[in-house]
């Protein structure tokens, strides 16, 4: 008996892959490099001058004559540098301390109470300070204020530090509530669930878990306060410069690598702070 075989099916040829495309990336773009190159050096290339002539053993701004701390030492020695250095820590510190507890309670109603009808409205009445100019805000305070003064006669620092407050709020605000946000509710419902009451559970789960937030919050509100100058400027009264206030009126009279001096040093200062607020974010994350 004759054996049949049947040929058993050709296999299709595979067609060939499609080349994977490339994701698009700005970097990939003619001329990408130097534009970055040439903005970073506009960003900082002056940042740099500034730092350099505070070392400056020459009075004049523009002209190198040696290396020397000598503007430095009269930056120290010089009582109204001084003063005006303990007032801005001071309004930066109570400014930051209400700032945070306000935006601290705000961000707890706005995540914690799920969704509701005009919550929109409220994250941009939290966050006017940001999308309305400074200077419409200081006018208006200036205004509010003026009423006041000539209503009670009081011309002490508490107009400042409302102020400062006040505009402080938002950036306390959006740290403090990216952490709420961040944060396992399950957590909280287990503390319910194990007879916590709503304040014991608040202060052994969410405020620990909260910190970090919070924490960056202040920081940022105290840098932002301790370089304000356009509120403060129009709201303070006479004898109230802070060290921001002073350095402009230091550019409206004789100007010496003095004010480089303290530029610097507040550099430094705002720096430090701003790597406390990257290290503490990220290790809590």
């Amino acid at each position: 008996m004759t054996e049949i075989r049947v040929a058993a099916p050709a296999t299709p040829a595979r067609a060939p892959a499609a080349p994977r495309r490339r994701p698009f990336s700005a970097a990939s773009l003619p001329g990408f490099t130097a534009v970055a190159l040439l903005s970073f050096a506009a960003l900082y290339l002056p940042i740099l001058t500034l730092v350099v002539f505070s070392f400056n053993a020459s009075p004049s701004m523009s002209d190198w004559g040696g290396f020397s701390l000598h503007w430095y030492r009269d930056a120290w020695e010089n009582d109204a540098v001084q003063e005006a250095t303990v007032r801005s820590l001071v309004l930066a510190t109570l400014a930051a301390t209400i700032a945070t507890a306000v935006a601290t309670l705000a961000a707890l109603g706005t995540t914690r109470q799920g969704h509701f009808r005009g919550r929109t409205a409220i994250y941009a009445f939290i966050n006017q300070p940001l999308m309305v100019p400074e200077i419409v805000t200081a006018v208006a305070l200036l205004i509010v204020f003026g009423v006041v003064r000539a209503a009670t006669g009081y011309q002490g620092l508490g107009y400042l530090v409302l102020a400062h407050s006040a505009f402080c709020v938002p950036f306390a605000y959006l740290p403090i509530r990216a952490r709420l946000e961040g944060l396992d509710r399950r957590l909280e419902l287990a503390a319910a669930d194990l007879y916590a009451t709503p304040l014991q559970a608040f202060r052994r789960i969410t405020l620990p878990l909260l910190a970090p937030g919070i924490v960056a919050g202040f920081m940022l509100a105290f840098v932002i306060s301790l370089d304000d100058v356009v509120i403060t400027e129009f709201v303070k009264s006479a004898g109230q410069d802070t060290l921001a206030t002073y350095m402009l009126g230091q550019f409206r009279r004789t100007l010496t690598p003095e004010v480089n001096a303290i530029s610097t040093v507040l550099l430094a200062f705002t720096l430090v702070l701003l790597a406390g607020v990257f290290l503490v974010t990220r290790k809590r994350a």
